[in-house]
């Protein structure tokens, strides 16, 4: 098959999405479809362009047998919506007029969003290619902007949620990294076809983390851990994650000299975050920069707790944060403070203990819990990676979306539960990956 992957973010940039998408474009490569892939010069999280990127409109690059098109967009260190806006829209327009001439014959075009914006481009490319068009949902988008305050005006939210259902039921299929996205758009849309394609971990990730841990002493020599116990946050730094939550943990726990917190990643939020830890004293908070997606293997074999949180809304009920799967795969032991999906994910791994959203002191006794029993530790590990091992995989999942993505082009049954009458998926014809957290 001929696919086309349109995305805003992509390698070298870091992210969920970034890692997700370069793996799935590298399996179907891999597997022997030819990959292209249509994204924006790199700018995420910093909001600033990267250096060898600056100053080029467009350009062509080649990663392991995948053509990249990267094109200009508007970026600005400007954090209010109108700014981001301009952002989102600007790459949506280049993208459509670049990809419409400079993008071949295609069978499926691929779109990542949020942003919402960039699914008009992926559906009216699609007809100009008369190509299937999938529509992957990594973020419910506007009950995210909603949910975090960012929009607020009435009609642009009505117009926003009519925006987005219509591009729902347009699609040939839409994917999903949660139930609670999935669900969402089967309630809201039930003649559309979905299939639940979760985050998780890739078999050589797995393999790099048994050579990473036999370089753990190094690692932490190198970044200066010592013997303490390295209570960690990778990420971005954004509004959602309610990272305060871990400041004022910090805080509470400032007396325990060998209980250290360190935040790897950047976002919106850190200049804030680094100036509340200032302005508290708190000499056991350190954050450190961004470090490449080869390194993670190391960084997590260094820490000892990982620490995933997201604000408290409704909205994240349905969420699964990337790093979790990550963090699982680490044998790390992990803090969650997230309501609903997540939550059950640590219930069913036993990967680690669940707080309440946004809670400070509930957080500081399960660090103080999992601090003073090192057996503790070394149990919740276990179970969370051999879990993410049985039900996350990332080549499994990239086969079943192959699977799918060959009944839409060609109409033939490949491993899917039923054999269609033509070559449209029906919502009953989908298999899901992973276990159903439901149950």
């Amino acid at each position: 098959m001929r696919i086309l992957f349109l995305s805003q973010y992509f390698p070298p940039e870091t992210g969920a999405a970034q890692n997700r998408l370069s793996d799935l474009a590298v399996r179907l490569t891999t597997a022997g479809h030819e990959v292209v892939v249509l994204t924006a010069v790199p700018s995420y999280p910093k909001s600033q362009i990267f250096d060898g990127y600056r100053g080029r409109f467009v350009l062509t690059e080649v990663l392991e047998s995948i053509k990249i098109i990267r094109t200009w967009a508007i970026v600005t260190k400007n954090k209010k919506f109108f700014s981001r806006l301009a952002n989102y829209i600007s790459f949506a327009i280049l993208s459509l007029i670049i990809g419409a001439f400079k993008v071949g014959g295609t069978d499926v075009l691929f779109v990542e969003s949020p942003p919402l914006f960039l699914a008009i481009t992926g559906f009216l490319l699609s007809k100009v290619k008369r190509a299937k068009f999938v529509l992957n949902i990594s973020d419910l988008w506007p009950d995210s902007a909603v949910a975090l305050g960012m929009l607020r005006n009435p009609w642009l939210i009505r117009g926003a949620f009519w925006l987005e259902e219509g591009l729902y039921r347009r699609a040939s299929l839409v994917t999903g990294q949660t139930r609670g996205i999935i669900d969402s758009i089967r309630n809201r849309c039930p003649d559309t076809v979905s299939l639940l394609l979760t985050n998780g971990v890739s078999p050589e990730f797995l393999a790099s983390m048994d050579a990473s841990r036999t370089a753990r002493r190094r690692t932490r020599e190198e970044y200066g851990f010592g013997s303490r116990l390295i209570v960690a946050y990778t990420g971005v730094h954004g509004f959602a994650q309610g990272l305060d939550t871990i400041i004022y943990a910090a805080e509470i726990l400032k007396e325990h000299q060998d209980i250290q917190f360190v935040f790897f990643g950047d976002g919106p939020e850190k200049s804030r975050l680094q100036a509340t830890a200032a302005h508290k004293g708190l000499r056991n908070v350190e954050f450190l920069e961004t470090e490449s997606a080869s390194r993670m293997p190391e960084i997590l074999a260094a820490i000892d707790i990982s620490v995933v949180p997201l604000k408290r809304h409704s909205l994240f009920k349905g969420a699964l944060p990337s790093k979790l799967f990550e963090a699982m795969g680490a044998s790390v032991p992990v803090i969650v403070g997230i309501d609903g999906e997540a939550r059950l994910l640590v219930e069913l791994s036993g990967c680690g203990l669940s707080i309440e959203p946004e809670d400070s002191n509930e957080l500081a006794r399960a660090i103080l819990a999992l601090y003073r029993d090192p057996a503790l530790r070394e149990s919740l590990g276990k179970r969370g990676r051999a879990y993410v091992c049985s039900f996350h995989d990332r080549q499994k999942i990239a086969d079943t979306l192959e699977h799918s993505l060959s009944v839409l082009v060609y109409g033939q049954n490949v491993g899917l539960a039923h054999r269609p009458q033509s070559n449209e998926l029906k919502p009953s014809e989908v298999e899901v990956v992973g276990p159903n957290y439901n149950k």
